[in-house]
């Protein structure tokens, strides 16, 4: 699906969609659980959808209701065997349920589309192999077979939060106490903080021991059972709620409700970088409003929060001066190559950017307008429909779908505040 989207500026008031990262999480810890959780949340999307249809393949009851879901818990006596699980194009429903699996039966497929079978799961089933579980592939699609055992794990921080968060949510169960040492820096450390809230939430506590601040050397996990809390509601979602808080800058005021200003999520830091920029940030109880401001350049380490970079190329792109970005290697290993996208979508609509092996620099210009290769990849479709609002001509988005990945509500959210877009 193509859309065409013409300069307008956004204004105005909407509410965050539920985090995605707080849900995949939040669900797979209420289908462990001893008894039904009702979980709070006011939107779903392509990757939520995969992580419940999994779920269900394992035996969770899982239902809508009118403030979100209902989820019955997997009965471990019932799991079908062998059971199949497509993932879709979903990265964290992969390796969070991986090693869950594996420790919750002996033998299971799991399926996926997109460049999901490219991403990286190696060193997770390297260590898995190590604990019981042996796997016929390295990639999608992929069986594995054995049950994941108790005992001493070792991973890398720097590679992929998602294989730590993987790991937190099986060991657990596994009947006794497990450790998982980090054999370097945590990156995305603010990924892992989600998945311990969530992990609070169901009475589980692994112990996080640390050498120095901010520098995990181990999380020592027990075996616990997961209890329900009956209810629990998922937080707005700060990486998507970006996009509209970075209109604010460019043409807003647009104030954005239902963002918890402590959350654990690390694209919260969004409104630090929007002020850096520049812009005018006002924080209210209910409501974080963003409005526009002379933007100037900067730089930028990118890597502890890989979900802005779309957006905020955007928003460089309209800022005076030069805006690097770096430290970016792992976002090559994205839905798309995110560096040689966003530097694509600025490219296409008329600015300048340099493209290097982890950075991408851009001098902040006008904007023209262009056709923009959406690559599949829901952030750069939506970081291109904000770039439009204030490009001196149209600008063509291609496979607009790529947003229900995370946002199917987006061009809704989009029009209420005053876009123009019409489906071509």
């Amino acid at each position: 699906m193509n859309f065409r989207i013409l300069p307008h500026p956004l204004s105005g008031v909407i509410v965050a969609p539920a985090s995605k990262s707080e849900a995949h999480r939040l669900l797979i810890c209420a289908a462990l659980s001893d008894k039904q959780t009702n979980l709070r949340l006011n939107a779903l999307s392509d990757d939520i959808e995969a992580t419940i249809g999994c779920l269900q393949a394992l035996g969770a009851g899982i239902s809508q209701t009118e403030e979100g879901l209902a989820i019955t818990p997997i009965d471990v006596r019932k799991i079908p065997d062998a059971p199949l699980l497509d993932c879709h194009e979903s990265g964290s429903t992969l390796r969070f349920l991986l090693p869950v699996v594996a420790a919750l039966c002996d033998h299971a497929t799991f399926t996926g589309s997109g460049r999901l079978p490219e991403r990286p799961i190696g060193e997770l089933l390297n260590e898995m192999k190590k604990h019981g579980v042996k796997s016929v592939a390295s990639k999608l699609p992929l069986e594995i077979k054995g049950r994941l055992l108790p005992g001493e794990y070792h991973l890398p921080g720097n590679v992929s939060s998602q294989y730590i968060t993987g790991l937190l949510l099986a060991l657990p169960l596994l009947g006794a106490d497990s450790r998982l040492t980090l054999t370097s820096p945590l990156q995305s450390a603010a990924y892992v903080d989600i998945t311990l809230s969530a992990l609070s939430h169901f009475k589980v506590y692994p112990r996080v021991k640390r050498e120095a601040p901010d520098q995990v050397v181990s999380y020592n996990i027990p075996g616990s059972s997961f209890c329900s809390p009956d209810t629990v509601a998922v937080g707005g979602d700060w990486s998507n709620a970006a996009f509209f808080l970075a209109a604010g800058a460019l043409t807003g005021p647009v104030a954005v409700k239902g963002l918890d200003i402590k959350s654990s999520q690390g694209d919260r830091n969004v409104l630090e970088l929007l002020k850096s920029f520049g812009a005018k940030i006002d924080v209210q109880e209910s409501s974080v409003t963003v409005s526009p401001a002379p933007l100037h350049g900067q730089e930028i380490d990118i890597d502890s929060t890989p979900d802005l970079l779309p957006v905020l190329s955007v928003v460089a792109a309209y800022s005076e001066g030069t805006t690097t970005f770096f430290n970016g290697a792992r976002l090559r290993l994205k839905e798309s190559d995110r560096l040689a996208a966003c530097a694509a979508m600025i490219q296409s609509i008329g600015g300048t950017v340099q493209e290097l092996s982890d950075k991408i620099i851009i001098q902040g210009s006008s904007l023209t307008g262009g056709s923009v290769d959406g690559c599949h990849d829901h952030r750069i479709v939506m970081a291109a429909a904000i770039a439009a609002l204030r490009c001196t001509g149209e600008v063509t988005v291609t496979g607009a779908e790529a947003i229900d990945k995370s946002y199917p509500n987006f061009f809704k959210d989009y029009e209420t505040l005053g876009g123009e877009v019409h489906v071509l």
